[in-house]
């Protein structure tokens, strides 16, 4: 079966990685979370004091862009790979709410987008990949065979984070987890780089009322009738 290129955007908290990871996992492709690189990014930010909530010294942190080394690294045990951020593995802090707060604004950066797309770019140039993202149809792969635009409304997927974050034992307020949702959303559909907006060959799929493996079944579809057709 020929390998394809599978781009999948969509907002904040739909589900993007867990259906890529189970896509690429099913098709033996290779799977690139990029809204983990923009959160290593952005909590590189915090570390350095580049980010508060008062506060962004926007070029200190485009100073510093060519010290920071981002790679993933495949965990046979998790069965995904884990991004690494100048080779300390920062999976687990990168999930936090306080990153959630401010990756949105550290995303509008021209700079930090030009970066981490020619990065992205570089991973995909041979085909049978899975990134997902917010411009990954639009603008890291413009030409993908197939490319996906999800959705669901704010407070479905703003319970979905907050269950997410109770699991991993966070204390966080259902209200605060909503209001960065709807907050991110603001952000990536208005930033002037890239925002998030569906491409015209994007399939959208709404999945407040479908279950995963509905999603999963529905996407994989697509992928057969695509690879059966070139």
């Amino acid at each position: 079966m020929k390998k394809i290129t599978i781009a999948i955007d969509g907002f904040s908290s739909t589900g993007k990685s867990t259906l890529a990871k189970q896509l690429a996992k099913h098709l033996g492709y290779i799977y690139v979370d990029t809204g983990a690189m923009y959160r290593a990014v952005a909590f590189f930010a915090m570390q350095n004091g580049y980010i508060g909530t008062d506060f962004f010294d926007k070029q200190t942190l485009i100073n510093s862009l060519p010290f920071i080394k981002l790679h993933f690294q495949f965990n046979s045990e998790l069965g995904f790979a884990e991004i690494y951020l100048n080779e300390v593995n920062v999976e687990k802090e990168i999930r936090t709410i306080e990153v959630s707060n401010f990756v949105s604004k550290v995303a509008e950066i021209s700079e930090v987008r030009v970066k981490l797309v020619e990065q992205q770019q570089t991973m995909g140039k041979g085909k049978g990949i899975v990134m997902d993202g917010r411009d990954i149809g639009t603008v890291v792969f413009p030409s993908a065979e197939l490319k996906i635009f999800m959705n669901a409304s704010p407070k479905t997927r703003a319970l979905r984070r907050y269950d997410e974050l109770q699991a991993k034992g966070q204390n966080v307020s259902f209200e605060a987890v909503l209001n960065n949702v709807e907050e991110r959303d603001f952000i990536d559909t208005h930033r002037d780089d890239s925002p998030l907006v569906k491409a015209e060959d994007a399939i959208e799929i709404d999945n407040s009322s479908l279950t995963k493996e509905e999603q999963f079944e529905k996407v994989l579809l697509l992928v057969r009738n695509i690879t059966k057709s070139i």
